[in-house]
């Protein structure tokens, strides 16, 4: 039976994408910051779909812990899914150094730390599955949100650059830009109905590419079109719009 790692697992996604797997008779890793809730995610999942589910303490931004926890795991997984972020509220980190770099350490870097112990792992032993949950906003720069779309802009690039180098590796590393999502993490924003997806989406969406061994995935498809709009839109225009 194989074995999917999540990281980040308290948000709304992760807790819908490791039910969307443990439904699939995949035994679930589940690592966090938040040890009691993630308890209590345990609890759900083994009741719910009796299969093994492991919690693990993480905590993104502490970097020199990673490679550690990456070793305590037994068994590997086959599975790695990189789950956290962080929107932040884009005045406040352009006024707040330490909120810029909690943004950047949450969306990026921390993302890169893990993802690399990861996916040495994986290339060592011939095999893997590595999925990055980025975002639409890193696909050009907007004035509401741009340190945050910057971070997930290079945890794209980051994700692009590691499915060519794992290839030949037989590593898979599937890119998935949600675009809106109802969670708690966006309960506070006014979002538009039509372009906004479920976590139950997502962990579906997720599930049948890992499957399907797709590259890159927007959870709803007309994302895609909408973001070519977007970067085709001339400089001179664009700076003048207000998104």
């Amino acid at each position: 039976m194989s074995t999917v790692l999540i990281l980040g697992a308290t948000s709304d996604m992760a807790i819908a994408i490791a039910r969307k797997f443990a439904a699939h008779k995949y035994n679930i890793q589940i690592a966090a910051r938040n040890e009691q809730q993630i308890k209590s995610i345990q609890t759900d999942i083994i009741t719910r779909y009796n299969v093994e589910c492991s919690v693990h303490p993480f905590d993104a931004v502490s970097f020199d812990s990673h490679s550690l926890f990456f070793q305590q795991l037994y068994p590997k997984p086959d599975i790695t899914i990189s789950v956290f972020g962080y929107l932040g509220e884009n005045e406040i980190s352009r006024e707040n150094w330490k909120e810029t770099q909690l943004v950047i350490n949450t969306n990026y870097t921390g993302a890169v730390s893990i993802l690399n112990i990861v996916s040495a792992y994986y290339a060592s032993v011939k095999t893997g599955v590595i999925v990055g949950i980025s975002s639409v906003a890193g696909e050009r720069g907007r004035q509401s949100n741009y340190i945050y779309g910057s971070a997930k802009a290079g945890f794209t690039a980051y994700l692009s650059g590691l499915r060519n180098r794992l290839f030949k590796e037989n590593v898979h590393v599937l890119t998935v830009k949600p675009g809106f999502v109802y969670t708690r993490m966006t309960e506070n924003l006014n979002l538009p109905k039509l372009l906004t997806a479920h976590p139950q989406e997502v962990a579906k969406a997720i599930y049948q590419a890992v499957i399907q061994k797709r590259n890159v995935i927007y959870v709803k498809w007309f994302w895609r079109w909408i973001m070519l709009i977007i970067k085709t839109i001339p400089e001179s225009i664009f700076k003048k719009l207000k998104l």
